[in-house]
């Protein structure tokens, strides 16, 4: 199954210039989704791991079906005030502002090593951003697994380059 066939693009959304990579195209079908976590599921078993993590929001519906199926616990790495308990936070820039992703203080162990998925990778900044909320918690990155990569804007070089491993089921032009 090629998931790329599922993935709708969009053009200047949220702004002029960006195409969009819809992922609601994907989820939506059955077979489509259950493919997508399989893959990542597989791509998965490369890496030494005890916990999830990811990045909100689209990275939630992905990681907690992967997590379901490993029975690994799922960490959750929100947006700014949205964790009800002491949260370690993070600010990051972003192509049109900045941001900061949280998490909860007790969600990562020291030398707990956690994968993070997400949706997509653009520019790599949030994706940094959540592997340092990782290891401010004294935990470690096994790995990062994205469902798409924008390969032109350079996240996953910027990953690999800072000795991150890092995965993706497909790829597309960011523009």
């Amino acid at each position: 199954m090629n998931l790329k066939n599922f993935i709708r693009s969009i053009p200047d959304y949220p702004k002029k210039g960006i195409l969009f990579r819809d992922i609601t195209t994907l989820i939506k079908d059955e077979k489509a989704f259950a493919e997508t976590i399989n893959q990542i599921v597989e791509k998965s078993k490369q890496f030494n791991f005890n916990k999830i993590a990811a990045i909100e929001s689209r990275g939630f519906v992905f990681a907690s079906a992967v997590s379901y199926i490993l029975k690994k616990p799922f960490i959750m790495l929100r947006k700014k005030d949205k964790l009800p308990a002491d949260v370690h936070s993070v600010d990051f820039e972003l192509e049109y502002g900045t941001a900061t992703i949280e998490v909860h203080k007790d969600s990562i162990n020291e030398n707990d090593a956690v994968l993070i998925i997400d949706d997509l990778i653009a520019t790599g900044g949030t994706a940094e951003a959540a592997a340092k909320l990782v290891e401010i918690s004294k935990g470690k990155v096994s790995a990062f697994i994205f469902v798409i990569n924008l390969f032109d804007l350079g996240g996953c070089d910027k990953l690999i380059n800072k000795k991150y491993k890092v995965e993706n089921l497909i790829e597309f032009p960011g523009h």
